[in-house]
């Protein structure tokens, strides 16, 4: 492979082959299918672009092949061409004309197929992680990470989600406008973990993904206002007022700096007033959720004008309302370093030893670094010492092990 050929197969990102998956997917209404001509399509451009040149738009010609790929395929089985012709079929009584009114709908073909994916035969979990996988991009690996389970898990479901898929010819086109609101909450899910691994990465030399992170704002958009009520615009302004504090993230080397650290003038104000706009709105509907709540502890920080000047107390308060509404084992590590913050570190450490037996917070970096910090805090070296240790050996991007490494080296007393 030439050089020219590596860099241009090397440009089409995770977000254009998620795209360009979706779209196969949804003409073709079988995602094995689309997985193979794809990759297919791929091999043949390894192959094909040394010697004719990068196409103008190596996407397009990627489309073009794997298509044609998917459509020889397609006449060579006939399982595979009756059942696409029921799709079709299926397709048409749905619509006479489904293309323009699916776009309509939804004005955007791989937000369609988040919808599409989260199609109420399949088990909530398993909705999840296809759509993760194949429509947001992220590897096996980064869906585990994402969910807090083991890989094989993810594979699992995976596997059982497409065999459902395929066995009951589960149409890969996005509902109908009564069916959206009973399938947002799968696919609002979705968009805030394809922002959280751009926010942090699971894996890899970068703390960040900032094109992972921008395209689930620009979803996170659109959901807003295909459906505008609380928990989208709480899912929207979160994700401004995090995104916010990007500028102020990272060192010069690449590891991050932490909130109580990072340079505030740095913040996005604009991101930040239309975050709060947003979160306050959110906070005021009568259907808020756990995004509205977590939109407003994110407004509380973007508010402080200093470390210092935040106002734990409330945040303590506000995670106690998110623990209510989801009382899973990383919103209670969130109220322990609040209530720490707000009413002193002893008192947060006891919460988070309580956490101790928790089998996923075992295996949740976060746990081990919100204990090492607040083990430092009471002078309690050894623990903080042990504490770093064991978040170094669990998975992490390069830059955060930088990170940890330092801040263990400078509690060894």
């Amino acid at each position: 492979m030439n050089h020219e050929t590596q860099q241009a197969l090397a440009a089409v990102d995770r977000d254009d082959r998620s795209r360009l998956l979706a779209a196969l997917t949804r003409r073709f209404g079988d995602l094995d299918l689309a997985e193979d001509a794809l990759q297919d399509a791929f091999t043949k451009a390894l192959t094909s672009w040394p010697t004719s040149g990068v196409p103008d738009s190596p996407a397009a010609w990627l489309m073009t092949t794997a298509k044609r790929k998917a459509l020889d395929v397609v006449r060579r089985d006939a399982v595979l061409a009756t059942r696409l012709a029921e799709l079709h079929i299926e397709s048409t009584r749905r619509s006479p004309t489904p293309e323009p009114t699916d776009r309509a709908l939804i004005p955007d073909d791989r937000l369609g197929m988040f919808f599409a994916c989260t199609h109420p035969v399949l088990r909530p979990e398993d909705r999840i992680a296809v759509t993760l996988r194949f429509v947001g991009g992220l590897t096996t690996p980064e869906v585990a990470h994402a969910l807090l389970v083991p890989t094989p898990t993810v594979q699992q479901r995976i596997v059982r989600a497409k065999k459902r898929i395929r066995s009951l010819s589960v149409p890969f086109t996005p509902p109908e406008a009564d069916d959206l609101p009973d399938r947002l909450g799968a696919v609002l899910r979705v968009v805030y973990l394809m922002f959280s691994e751009g926010f942090v990465r699971s894996t890899g030399d970068a703390h960040v993904s900032d094109d992972l992170a921008d395209e689930a704002i620009r979803l996170a958009r659109i959901l807003h206002g295909l459906l505008p009520r609380a928990e989208t615009s709480g899912l929207l302004a979160l994700l401004l007022l995090t995104h916010a504090r990007r500028p102020a993230r990272l060192a010069a080397d690449g590891s991050p700096v932490p909130l109580a650290d990072q340079d505030r003038t740095l913040w996005d104000r604009l991101l930040i007033n239309e975050g709060v706009d947003l979160a306050e709105r959110a906070a005021g509907s009568a259907d808020a959720g756990p995004y509205a709540v977590q939109a407003s502890i994110a407004a509380v920080h973007a508010e402080a004008a200093a470390a210092t000047d935040t106002d734990w107390q409330q945040i303590a308060v506000l995670y106690r309302i998110l623990e209510s509404f989801d009382p899973g084992p990383v919103v209670r590590v969130g109220r322990a370093v609040a209530v720490g913050r707000a009413f002193g570190a002893d008192r947060g450490l006891q919460m988070l030893d309580a956490l101790a037996t928790d089998p996923v917070l075992e295996k949740y970096r976060g746990y081990h670094i919100a204990r090492a910090i607040t083990l430092a805090e009471l002078d309690d070296h050894d623990g903080a010492t042990a504490a770093y240790r064991c978040a170094l050996d669990l998975p992490g991007n390069n830059a955060e092990d930088v990170f940890l490494s330092a801040a263990l080296d400078s509690d060894i007393p």
